[in-house]
């Protein structure tokens, strides 16, 4: 073989390894999701687990999505204020912020931060396991730890992020009317009344279930990168900053195909 082609060959040979791999994560994923989604239906259920790990989902993420929330609606309310302004439309404002809250920025934003904040807790704690061979006695003592483990973060995370929505949205909402009551002196009825009237079902509907499939996403990349952690202690490492990264990726791209499905299944008028 000529030397100019050795170059060629091994970048070949490497595209073909790195398609190869990535084609064996995404299919080791998706049987991983496919079992933990299947104890769902199968005993023993772990109850007390299911509410240990809602408690430090959901309460331990209620400060930073209260606060997100509401800043978040409190600079719709600002930006929008001062924007519709230049077209005498400042009654508008609080139609802005409900439908920007409630339809796309709520359920992202609550789920990039409880992703930066569970998914790396997943990712570390069930790694550390992995490493220090818990995963392994736990085996040995007969139980599944896909079942004891895996599943009951999984029912939390969903049932808590949608949770968390709901209060995001309404923080925004109240975080809107702050701004556009005290700084851009508007009218809060009207504020209150434009935001209602601007809502319709699909609207609500696209909003809570974006945190079903975000809830999925933060929980089944967590638990996935912590059960496949190899390297110890540099791994577990590794384990937590991929499951934030790739779970956040995923929520951006999932709230791209989930917004296209809801406006076609729901058009606007």
């Amino acid at each position: 073989m000529k030397a100019s082609h050795m170059p060629r060959v091994l970048l070949t040979e490497n595209f073909d390894k790195t398609v190869r791999r990535w084609l064996m994560t995404v299919q080791d994923y998706a049987l991983f999701c496919a079992q933990a989604v299947t104890n769902v239906f199968r005993s023993p259920h772990y109850w007390s687990d299911i509410f240990t790990q809602s408690d430090l989902i959901g309460v331990g993420s209620v400060p930073i999505v209260v606060l997100t929330g509401f800043f978040t609606g409190g600079v719709l309310a600002l930006q929008s204020a001062a924007s519709l302004a230049q077209f005498g439309a400042q009654a508008y404002t609080g139609r802005f912020v409900s439908l920007s809250m409630i339809r796309e920025l709520a359920p992202v934003l609550t789920g990039l931060m409880v992703s930066g904040r569970n998914a790396s807790g997943m990712a570390s704690e069930l790694g550390s396991m992995v490493v220090t061979e818990q995963i392994d006695a736990m085996r040995a003592l007969g139980t599944d730890p896909m079942k004891k483990l895996v599943t009951p973060r999984m029912i939390s995370t969903v049932v808590v992020l949608f949770l968390l929505t709901v209060v995001a949205d309404t923080l925004g909402t109240a975080g809107g009317a702050s701004v556009a009551v005290f700084i851009s002196h508007l009218d809060g009825a009207q504020y209150f009344s434009s935001a209602y009237q601007a809502l319709v079902f699909s609207d609500i509907i696209q909003g809570l279930t974006k945190p079903l499939v975000f809830g999925f996403i933060i929980a089944t990349i967590g638990c996935y990168k912590g059960m496949r952690t190899t390297g110890g202690t540099q791994g577990v490492g590794r384990s937590t900053t991929q499951a934030v990264v790739i779970s956040s990726v995923l929520i951006i791209f999932s709230d791209f195909l989930i917004s296209r499905v809801m406006l076609w299944l729901f058009p606007p008028l």
